[in-house]
């Protein structure tokens, strides 16, 4: 990876920005002081809330550090199959006592307001998700001094991010927890995802741009696989969400080991855009019906996750994880960083000297 990125982390650790509450500033201070690069997710915040978080951040720590935005989403949903999903979920507005969300309470996430900020008042690093940002927009950042990553599932997706500028691409694979970043969401695409060292692999023979890996990652064995496969750092979210400092909800760290979630699966019944989590009662009811409609399925749903989440319902609530769940450590997020950096050392150590991976 370029110097301008490396100089800035010097484990090739990165925490994936999960938005929903999750990566508060106490998670993305306590990794970018133990050498990794935290991350403040912007997505589903006002920009003055994203603004007091940055401050607040500032006040924990003097390391590097990013922000995550979400691109603005065109109009392309059915909306009399958002009606119709809407009129589904009418049992589970009645169950949790709440009215369903309004769908249309807006599309960009108050983009264009988080930019002029991150321009005003310059951080680090800046990725995107959701789609590319203009070159204009990439611009801009590099004028201030901020590194660009963007988000891409696929080459060509990648091949875009490079044509705009950025500086780096997350390739994400489809073993992700969270939301997918696919640039269009075409429902056909559903069941096309590739799994993370494939898509490194043809990311680096479609781009000249750094790697960063993201998707089922929470060894540091696996950040080494990574590595060798051609990406310079790894992203990692689900290993990270069950960390003391992780603003994720209880119900939620304890479901990740909890052996009545034995599986992950992508689905669009809480967003209305393909999104890997554990499988509970919402997600195998809904899940088959959801329309491609996001974000006018996340605000549809939005009170009924609030309501499972206030009575510590996990079958209702919207439990992102990765395809790695299982392997996740209630560590503190600084020794996560710890241990995941020595455990990537002693597989370099093994592969060097012929040995495997521990």
């Amino acid at each position: 990876m370029s110097s301008a990125l490396t100089d800035l982390f010097p484990h090739p650790i990165v925490q994936a920005p999960m938005a929903g509450g999750v990566s508060v500033p106490q998670l993305a201070a306590a990794v970018s002081e133990a050498g990794g690069l935290g991350f403040l997710a912007a997505g589903y915040k006002t920009a003055d809330g994203m603004y007091q978080e940055i401050k607040q951040l500032r006040g924990l720590t003097g390391r590097p550090f990013g922000v995550n935005l979400f691109m603005p989403q065109p109009e392309y949903a059915d909306r009399a199959a958002v009606e119709v999903y809407a009129h589904q979920l009418a049992g589970e507005a009645a169950w949790y006592e709440t009215d369903l969300g309004d769908p249309d309470s807006g599309r960009d996430d108050g983009y264009d307001a988080k930019l002029a900020v991150l321009v005003e008042d310059p951080v680090p690093v800046v990725s995107f998700h959701f789609g590319v940002p203009s070159r204009e927009v990439i611009d801009s950042l590099h004028r201030v001094g901020t590194s660009v990553l963007v988000t891409a599932t696929t080459a060509e997706e990648a091949l875009a991010v490079a044509r705009a500028g950025a500086d780096a691409v997350i390739a994400q694979g489809v073993e992700a927890g969270g939301h997918q970043g696919t640039h269009r969401d075409n429902a056909e695409n559903d069941d096309s995802g590739l799994g993370l060292l494939s898509l490194v692999a043809q990311v680096r023979e479609t781009v000249d741009i750094p790697v960063v890996a993201a998707g089922g990652i929470m060894r540091g064995s696996q950040i080494a696989a990574v590595l060798a496969a051609g990406a310079s750092a790894a992203q990692l979210g689900t290993a990270f969400l069950v960390t003391p400092e992780s603003g994720a909800a209880d119900v939620h760290k304890q479901a990740l080991t909890n052996p009545l979630f034995s599986r992950t699966a992508l689905t669009r019944a809480f967003s209305g855009r393909p999104a890997r989590g554990l499988v509970n009662r919402f997600m195998r009811e809904h899940g088959p019906y959801a329309p491609a409609a996001y974000p006018e399925v996340h605000h549809l749903t939005s009170p009924l996750r609030k309501a499972a989440a206030k009575g510590a319902d996990a079958q209702g609530m919207a439990l992102w994880a990765g395809q790695g769940h299982r392997m996740a450590r209630d560590l503190p997020a600084g020794q996560l960083v710890e241990v995941l950096a020595a455990e990537l050392a002693d597989a370099r150590t093994a592969l060097s000297t012929g040995g495997g991976p521990r």
